[in-house]
């Protein structure tokens, strides 16, 4: 993991070209995100008006407006979290109350299949007579030949008419979606409000984009392999099946039909891939949900299709939805990709959150940028010649020398399973190449391991920006922004 460090992230470059007019810029957030379950942050405006009163932001009215709404939705979320307390609580009893139901229908089904082959039997040793005086007996609410989907809804329209529906969850207060140019303070502002929900909701998630399809990739992966694979169920549902009081045919019948409900939960993944995304495992089910949602964006079909079912499953179970975004809902999907799924995506986003644009104009990270430049604190070298490499060998001694360690070659997790060789660490401190880091089969899982596990990342042999080379680019960008998720400072 990550090791704690008295020293503010950091990331040192190496470039090598003429000077760019865009330069790289410093990038910090302002609350802490590991916050003590003893105590309590204020509520996102009063911890931005401490932070202008302290001069450590500059005042921006359009911040402050934004920074006020968030204020007002911390305010509505104790009641709802009560009310949540109480859904949970009815929605454990619904579900246990339908799976005893469900199983009692079954065995109904069972029986009356069991006289059925009775009655086949019977048939075949030709008693004619026996045969017509039976049929009018035959119960009717036996359907012979109904295929495994028919016989699966109405077994689920019973257990509607008997047990009742899902119970609803109770109204949540409306998200916020925040967009705006970049640089404007949206992230800072968010991370705020995350922070300061700390102890009054029980379940909350904060994700980046790019982390976030990490994660919904890989629990699809493990909740299709669990269901594939989970032996202590099958053997659970073996053992009641083979305690029922029917013949081997029947029991082979109720089997089947067990496996085929698993079937179609398996087939409907989302709902389960959107419950573990935002559940705490270790906590309590019951409770309430709020999910904060960094940089949305559409890049491809499977982040529209698998952001528009997930999100819209948290939606409509009680999840309140806080995103930033650089575009309006509607300017997402720009190259039109799956129409009809993201139009039903902008409006559940709509239905549930309102929409917020923060209209400052300047990009604080500039202003960042330049406040540590005229403070000399370097964190790029330019141009590659020689002063400049012995400039940047020096803070890497520097930086390696205060933990008083050896640098040594190590190796770090990375999601699903994969590994990634650091040749140069010392204690929180990483060092790569260019080439190593952004022209290789590596993406934003690898990128999110690097800071998890740094405090400090030297990069050294950045080119100059070309079209030649914008795929490097596009993961050098995707590497900048998992540092900056972690408070980096680039």
């Amino acid at each position: 993991m990550r090791k704690a460090s008295s020293i503010s992230a950091v990331l040192y470059g190496l470039v090598r070209g003429p000077k760019l007019n865009s330069r790289f810029n410093a990038i910090r957030c302002y609350c802490d995100r590991t916050v003590s379950n003893s105590r309590k942050l204020p509520g996102p405006l009063t911890q931005y008006k401490r932070l202008v009163e302290q001069g450590k932001l500059q005042h921006d009215p359009n911040q402050e407006a934004v920074a006020s709404q968030l204020e007002n939705l911390l305010g509505r979320l104790e009641q709802y979290e009560r009310d949540m307390e109480e859904y949970h609580t009815s929605l454990a009893n619904w579900e246990k109350k339908r799976e005893n139901e469900r199983r009692r229908i079954l065995m109904e089904e069972a029986e009356n299949k069991q006289k059925d082959d009775m009655w086949t039997s019977v048939n075949n040793q030709g008693n004619k007579l026996f045969r017509r005086w039976m049929s009018k007996k035959r119960p009717e609410n036996v359907e012979p030949g109904v295929g495994k989907w028919v016989s699966y809804l109405n077994r689920e329209r019973k257990l509607d008419s008997i047990v009742g529906r899902r119970p609803i969850a109770p109204a949540a207060p409306k998200g916020l979606y925040i967009y705006g140019n970049v640089g404007s303070g949206k992230t800072m502002l968010m991370d705020m409000f995350y922070s300061a929900t700390e102890g009054i909701v029980k379940h909350r998630k904060r994700y980046h984009f790019h982390e976030a399809m990490l994660k919904i990739n890989e629990q699809m992966h493990q909740i299709w392999k669990n269901q594939v694979a989970d032996k202590s169920l099958q053997s659970s549902i073996a053992n009641w099946i083979m305690s029922l009081p029917f013949d081997s045919k029947v029991k082979e019948w109720v089997a089947a039909e067990e496996n085929y409900k698993q079937q179609v939960q398996m087939k409907n993944i989302l709902p389960a891939v959107a419950d573990k995304l935002l559940l705490d495992r270790q906590a309590d089910q019951k409770g309430g949900s709020i999910l904060c949602f960094d940089e949305i964006q559409t890049v491809d079909v499977f982040a529209i299709v698998a952001l528009s079912g997930i999100v819209s499953r948290l939606l409509s179970t009680g999840t309140v939805f806080v995103a930033t975004s650089n575009r309006a809902p509607t300017d997402l999907n720009q190259d039109g990709m799956q129409k009809e799924i993201f139009q039903k995506f902008v409006a559940k986003l709509n239905k549930h959150c309102e929409n917020v644009l923060i209209g400052s104009e300047i990009d604080y990270r500039r202003v960042i940028a330049q406040n540590q430049r005229s403070k000399d604190q370097d964190h790029y070298f330019w141009p590659s010649d020689n002063i400049a490499l012995e400039k940047f060998e020096r803070k890497w001694q520097e930086v390696t020398n205060q933990v008083g360690e050896q640098i040594t070659s190590s190796t770090i997790s990375v999601m699903f399973g994969r590994k990634l060789e650091v040749t140069e660490s010392c204690n929180g401190a990483a060092r790569f190449t260019f080439e190593y880091l952004c022209g290789r089969p590596v993406g934003a899982a690898d990128y999110i391991a690097v800071a998890e596990n740094y405090h400090t990342v030297f990069i050294s042999g950045i080119p100059r920006m070309s079209m030649r080379i914008r795929d490097k680019l596009l993961l050098l960008m995707i590497c900048f922004k998992e540092l900056k998720r972690v408070h980096f400072l680039i």
